[in-house]
């Protein structure tokens, strides 16, 4: 009979224990929603979004374009450790002035088009991310640019300087 309890206990801690460690959920975007870098509003700005969780704080950081997204990651500089990053699939957004309030997915899973010829959200070019390979690649036939992972959207394109005098595209 002990072991079976102490069977039962050991079980029961190693699922709280998994429970634990999974990632928070995405959170919906609403209207209040800050971008982190600017605390501008971020659902006033077209192109895709994000989340970044971190360990210990209750909300997520918004980021009204997925290029501010990637710099912070990147950035060695931050105030937790990151828990979860969700990015706007754009392949089941509404339109490019409405990504989606609820249409997350996990960065470390999506393709994103790198170097494509579109601005996001505040001007800037953006790093633009799918869900489907598929869609990645039409895009990048469409505005250019190439598919990549998350780990490998090259430091240059998200953390350099932005020349502001650039013709950018707005998909629609």
């Amino acid at each position: 009979m002990k072991r079976l309890i102490l069977a039962s206990a050991l079980a029961l801690s190693a699922c709280q224990e998994e429970e634990a460690k999974a990632p928070p959920a995405p959170v919906e975007l609403t209207e209040v929603a800050l971008s982190y870098f600017c605390q501008m509003n971020v659902a006033e700005h077209g192109g895709p979004k994000g989340q970044i969780h971190l360990e210990g704080f209750p909300a997520p950081l918004f980021f009204a374009q997925v290029r501010d997204l990637a710099a912070y990651v990147k950035s060695p500089e931050r105030d937790a450790e990151i828990t979860a990053i969700y990015v706007s699939d754009m392949g089941a957004a509404a339109s490019w002035a409405h990504p989606g309030p609820n249409n997350w997915i996990d960065a470390r899973a999506a393709h994103f088009v790198v170097g494509s010829n579109v601005a996001g959200g505040m001007g800037a070019p953006e790093v633009v991310p799918f869900a489907a390979p598929e869609e990645a690649a039409r895009f990048a036939g469409r505005f250019g640019g190439t598919v990549a992972g998350f780990d490998d959207i090259p430091d240059d394109a998200v953390l350099g300087p932005v020349d502001l005098d650039q013709q950018l595209e707005t998909p629609s």
